[in-house]
Order: structure tokens, then sequence, then C-alpha cells
């Protein structure tokens, strides 16, 4: 299997922008540099496992969501929160939340 970097490189840039951070910002947290943060997401450097990693922390997300643009975890709390206010729902909500999560997964930031 071959890596695509160019993907992984948007992958980092929107979930930066979907956490409403800068590159200054996730440069900072990461010790990396500015410059290194935006040669990665525009596919003109290879980020290494260590990097990866930090920017994981950073983003607060996991590897195989910047690796393969999956996501094997839900935070649990959150988890439980949003099952527990589903069930106060009546279908007409039930029916508006499935369009909205589904227009959420479909959505391109």
């Amino acid at each position: 299997m071959e890596m695509d970097y160019k993907a992984l490189g948007e992958r980092i840039a929107k979930r930066r922008r979907v956490l409403n951070l800068t590159q200054d910002e996730v440069a900072e947290s990461t010790g990396l540099s500015n410059n290194y943060i935006s040669n990665i997401e525009n596919n003109h450097s290879i980020p290494s496992i260590e990097t990866l990693m930090k920017l994981c922390e950073a983003l607060n997300t996991t590897p195989d969501y910047l690796l393969l643009g999956t996501a094997k975890y839900v935070d649990d709390n959150l988890k439980d929160q949003i099952t527990e206010r589903i069930k106060l729902c009546d279908d007409r909500k039930l029916k508006l939340i499935d369009h909205f999560i589904s227009w959420v997964i479909d959505e391109t930031l």
C-alpha cells in the first residue's frame, strides 16, 4: 500500500481548520516550525513517525485519521452525552438529526 502524502497533508490542514488553529499555533504546540507545517500540508515534506505523533497530539486526533482518513475512536463522554440527548428526540427530530449527520459526513472543509 502506497502512502498518499497529498491526502495526509490535506487531512492535517482540514483538522487544523476544524479546530480553528493556525499553522503557527500547531507549530508552537509541536515544537516544529511554521514552514515545516506548511510544507507537510502542501505535500512538500514527508513527516516522520515522531512528527506525525506530535501532530496527532496537537490536533487531538489519531494516526489512522491522518494516514487513512478514518477515525476509530470517539470520546466516550461525548458519545454518551449524544446518546442520552438522542433518546429525548421524537421521530421528526430523529429524522432531522439523521439528515444533519449525513450532511456533516459528506461535507468537505
